[in-house]
């Protein structure tokens, strides 16, 4: 009979190995983690005025002016008017913004996917990809 896991140490080495891969995958990161925030929350849910971004990200609506002007200057956002309020601009993605979102992704994916690939043999892959489906349900709770 297996022996069962203890929930609170699983739960501690998941937090802890989970914050590694992820500050390693920022790492792979081509433009600061507050830029690709907002280009991916943009990509995601769409055009949003810059007080919606900071609610969203849980920063202060200046910074997010601040970070979103950075990203207007490198032609990766633009504020237009709100259709149905002309008194509020949204921020979208330029297609220079998804273009290079998309690459910041694809480097990310491919060097995890290298990482899969060369540091895992057949079955710890499986075992991975099945491992995948539970985290997934666990952030679904």
């Amino acid at each position: 009979m297996p022996i069962k896991a203890d929930p609170a140490l699983v739960a501690s080495d998941l937090r802890v190995v989970l914050g590694r891969l992820i500050r390693r995958l920022r790492a792979e990161h081509g433009f600061p983690l507050s830029q690709g925030a907002v280009l991916g929350r943009l990509d995601r849910d769409g055009a949003q005025s810059v007080s919606e971004l900071a609610a969203a990200e849980l920063v202060r609506p200046q910074s997010m002016a601040q970070t979103v002007g950075e990203l207007e200057a490198d032609r990766l956002v633009v504020r237009r008017a709100d259709p149905g309020d002309r008194r509020r601009a949204l921020v979208d993605l330029t297609d220079d913004g998804r273009s290079v979102l998309l690459a910041d992704r694809r480097r990310r994916d491919g060097w995890l996917a290298n990482a899969i690939a060369e540091d895992l043999s057949a079955d710890e892959q499986q075992l991975l990809a099945d491992a995948v489906v539970l985290m997934q349900r666990l952030a679904d709770c």
